[in-house]
């Protein structure tokens, strides 16, 4: 990985969810971290786990330095942060707002706070600004970003487009010309609405989206730039992936996405991989019971390692001359600074 991240500005991990992504990328910036480098990995994920690996309780939507004395020989710098999709939103808005008045006659507005926090991609969306905002900034040498799910991350592939496709779209320019947005009789449903709940959703939208217009080009802009990072040399995309049939077929499918969009391709890690069972002939003095219980755990091990390399050979097979670097099933899961150690070592130290 040391080969694979060299040079690299930007290292984004997607993959199938519970396939240890979240792991994956702490460890990853851990390793760089303890190799001199100053990154900062982002979470997206829901569970928080990237908090408790790194011995905190909680991460913050802006970056947060983890204590370099909790590593050996720390040489770099490790910075953390968990997405808030509100508080980013929020922090965008501020940032692009032509005028006080703008950005408050937005963050006000009942639409605002639903698309903030409650429409479907607004993860992706924010993800995306909060991926333009750090890349702007000279504080860090690799940003290292965890992805949602596979399903999800497709859609982050596909956010900046999105994005300014709807900023820029017929629906928008509607509401930003006054007295030509709906015909009378919609108009009138509108009216009965407002008398019979208090709420103008009509005026709400046509405020939003005045209100937003000023900030559009920025926003477009801003898009555009994340697109053109995402297929920069600087720009690497990693793979995480278990060995089950259903989380192979994922990353297969994804490799093929990123292949047709021409985004840069890294490797994939697989985690909780089986090592072959090593054939052992000497006689252990054990009685009958125990023996036949080891004798269990060891085909049961050696099937598991089976399948592992099926799965190994079907990732090989697939993917045009992938690196796969596989991290084994360690004996307990990793929640804190030394579990990803152990991931770490199996990542950066070549194999054998």
């Amino acid at each position: 990985m040391e080969r694979v991240l060299s040079g690299k500005k930007i290292v984004i991990c997607a993959g199938p969810g519970g396939v240890g992504k979240t792991t994956s990328s702490a460890a990853l910036a851990v390793g760089l971290a303890m190799r001199g480098q100053r990154v900062v990995v982002v979470t997206i994920d829901p569970a928080r786990r990237l908090a408790n690996a790194l011995g905190l309780d909680a991460l913050e939507d802006e970056p947060r330095r983890i204590d370099p004395g909790l590593f050996d020989e720390m040489q770099g710098e490790l910075w953390a942060l968990m997405l808030d999709s509100k508080r980013t939103f929020d922090s965008l808005i501020e940032r692009v707002a032509p005028s006080e008045q703008a950005r408050d006659e937005v963050l006000r507005n009942p639409i605002y706070v639903q698309l903030s926090s409650a429409v479907a991609g607004t993860q992706e969306f924010t993800a995306i600004a909060k991926l333009h905002e750090l890349s702007q900034s000279d504080d860090f040498d690799v940003i290292v970003l965890d992805t949602p799910p596979s399903r999800n991350a497709l859609d982050f592939l596909d956010a900046p487009d999105r994005l300014t496709g709807f900023l820029t779209g017929r629906a928008v320019r509607m509401f930003l010309r006054p007295g030509r947005l709906l015909g009378a009789g919609t108009a009138v449903v509108f009216s009965a609405l407002r008398r019979a709940t208090g709420v103008g959703l009509l005026d709400d939208l046509s405020t939003f989206f005045r209100a937003l217009g000023g900030m559009i080009p920025e926003l477009a802009e801003r898009g555009a730039h994340v697109k053109t990072l995402l297929a920069s040399p600087d720009t690497t995309f990693l793979l995480v992936t278990s060995l089950e049939p259903e989380p192979v077929a994922e990353t297969i499918y994804f490799h093929e996405r990123l292949r047709e969009a021409k985004l840069p391709f890294g490797a994939v890690i697989v985690n909780r991989v089986h090592p072959p069972v090593a054939d052992d002939d000497e006689d252990l003095p054990v009685d009958a019971a125990l023996a036949a219980k080891v004798a269990e755990g060891a085909a049961e091990a050696a099937l598991l390692a089976a399948r592992d390399a099926d799965g190994l050979e079907r990732l090989r097979e697939a993917l045009p001359d992938p690196l796969v670097v596989p991290v084994p099933q360690l004996p307990g899961d990793v929640h804190d600074l030394e579990g990803l150690a152990q991931v770490g070592e199996h990542l950066f130290t070549p194999a054998v």
